[in-house]
């Protein structure tokens, strides 16, 4: 655009508006990727704590003997347990930083590879605004 004085170039007030846009669409493509972020961290630590629970049903017929996973909400850890020694701790929290739930503490699979209990077992599994579950039937059929 040509000035009164004869010089081409912008005026302060257009500058100022291609750099708002630039932040807003910047802004924008930031939130989607800390969502998306979220969703897959979420989405692993639901695969993370269904592999533990598969881990468990097959100990479980490996050795003949009772195996646990037991869920420390507060620590975000899942333990597994074998008549009272410990096969592996797998911290949810600290590998994907999400915060769990779940309606049940802890479940125990038998000789047969079956769950103890009288209910299904949910985990939920969150981080910003992203949530994933997995459920774990009495069967000890995992679905994520």
């Amino acid at each position: 655009m040509r000035t009164p004085t004869g010089r081409n170039g912008l005026t302060l007030a257009e500058l100022i508006l291609v750099l708002v846009i630039i932040g807003l669409t910047a802004l924008m493509g930031v939130r989607q990727l800390s969502f998306y972020l979220d969703r897959i961290a979420a989405r692993d630590a639901v695969r993370a704590a269904g592999h533990v629970v598969e881990r468990a049903r097959d100990e479980a017929v490996a050795l003949h003997s009772p195996v646990s996973v037991k869920i420390d909400t507060a620590a975000r850890t899942l333990a597994l347990l074998s008549r009272g020694l410990s096969l592996g701790t797998t911290d949810l929290g600290a590998l994907h930083g999400v915060a769990i739930s779940t309606t049940r503490d802890s479940i125990t699979f038998d000789v047969r590879g079956l769950g103890y209990g009288a209910a299904n077992l949910t985990l939920v599994a969150r981080r910003g605004r992203a949530t994933d579950s997995l459920v774990v039937s009495r069967l000890g059929r995992v679905r994520y």
